[in-house]
């Protein structure tokens, strides 16, 4: 039996979660329709320290559903280490998006929407609330943003 490690204070997850959003590349996306059919898929992101900056078409169910819906939840795989962060969405296209998100979103990924295929969008995410979490010991407390305000 494995002795759980004491929960952390709420600065300790907030700190790790924005390693978290700095360190990875890939992160869960879910999304809805207008009838409520769910869809989720792994993209690459960038976090520019407020934001949360996606890429992908603006054609496909994502894309549509972000541009449509305007909110998204985000996830990271790791379901020992849980990040839910509620969004409202911003819909850029590749002609529109601010250069310095597009930018870093290149530098970050090694891949530039702007220049593969006029259909690919970018999506910045403002989070509205937060949520991190490693395991029943760390529930309370887990809310490290409400209504776009850090609580932490």
């Amino acid at each position: 039996m494995k002795i759980p490690e004491p929960p952390r204070s709420p600065e300790h997850r907030k700190r790790d979660l924005l390693a978290r959003l700095e360190r990875e590349t890939d992160i869960w996306v879910a999304s809805a329709d207008a009838g409520g059919l769910p869809c989720l898929v792994a993209l690459w992101f960038v976090w520019d320290g407020e934001s949360v900056w996606l890429s992908t078409r603006l054609t496909n169910p994502t894309g549509r559903n972000l541009h449509d819906g305007r909110r998204t939840r985000l996830a990271f795989g790791d379901t020992r280490d849980v990040v839910l962060i509620d969004g409202d969405v911003e819909t850029f296209t590749a002609a529109d998006v601010p250069a310095a998100a597009a930018d870093a979103f290149r530098a970050r990924t090694g891949w530039d929407p702007r220049t593969d295929s006029p259909s690919y969008g970018y999506f910045r995410v403002r989070p509205r609330a937060v949520q991190a979490w490693h395991g029943e010991p760390e529930l309370r407390g887990r809310h490290l943003m409400r209504d776009g305000v850090w609580v932490v």
